[in-house]
């Protein structure tokens, strides 16, 4: 038997057997795909921002680790309807060691639009987040904020914000493994990065 023939022959049983087949005036093609396409629809956008500075400008010296260590103030846009709660992470990406996590918090209220200056202290355990809101381990191996310390140079800080369709459980949940319980669930995600270098 000729190769074309057993090729015809095997595409005439798999259109047999139901696979989707599209005839030509040159014979048959292969099996016509019957898929759609599955592509995650992209979180919407929701804007992060801070009275204590513009975005990619400079971190005041009071946020970092040559100031008093404490959380800058930051704001938000209101919450897409469904959010359940909020999820903020912020890290430099800069770090030569790789991506530094400097403060993670979740839970955080659906209804929040922001946190306090000094909501978290990096030289303290003393934390004034909104109730139910849970601070995750850092790369300080803490629980709280730590501010800007690069060793050389200009790093990029970046305030991640998330608004999920769903609350977390786990203590202390470090960003891989917050990363990991917010797949699936985020409705919308902002950023604000500011800049910091030693003096």
């Amino acid at each position: 038997m000729t190769r074309p023939v057993l090729v015809f022959l095997l595409l005439l049983a798999a259109c047999g057997a139901g696979a989707a087949c599209a005839q030509t005036s040159g014979g048959f093609q292969e099996p016509a795909s019957t898929g759609t396409s599955n592509q995650d629809t992209k979180p919407a956008e929701i804007t992060i921002s801070s009275p204590a500075f513009a975005a990619n400008m400079e971190i005041p010296t009071r946020y970092t680790c040559q100031g008093d260590d404490v959380s800058p103030a930051v704001e938000w846009t209101a919450s897409p309807a469904g959010t359940k709660s909020l999820a903020l992470i912020l890290d430099d990406p800069d770090a030569p060691a790789g991506t530094w996590v400097h403060w993670v918090v979740y839970n955080l209220p659906p209804d929040a639009n922001g946190l306090t200056e000094s909501a978290s202290q990096g030289k303290s355990t003393a934390a004034n987040l909104p109730q139910g809101a849970v601070q995750g381990e850092n790369s300080f191996n803490r629980v709280n904020y730590g501010g800007p310390c690069p060793p050389s140079g200009e790093h990029h800080y970046i305030f991640h914000l998330y608004a999920l369709d769903t609350t977390l459980s786990g203590d202390s949940l470090d960003k891989t493994a917050l990363l990991k319980a917010m797949n699936g669930h985020i409705l919308a995600q902002g950023e604000l990065t500011g800049l910091y270098q030693k003096k």
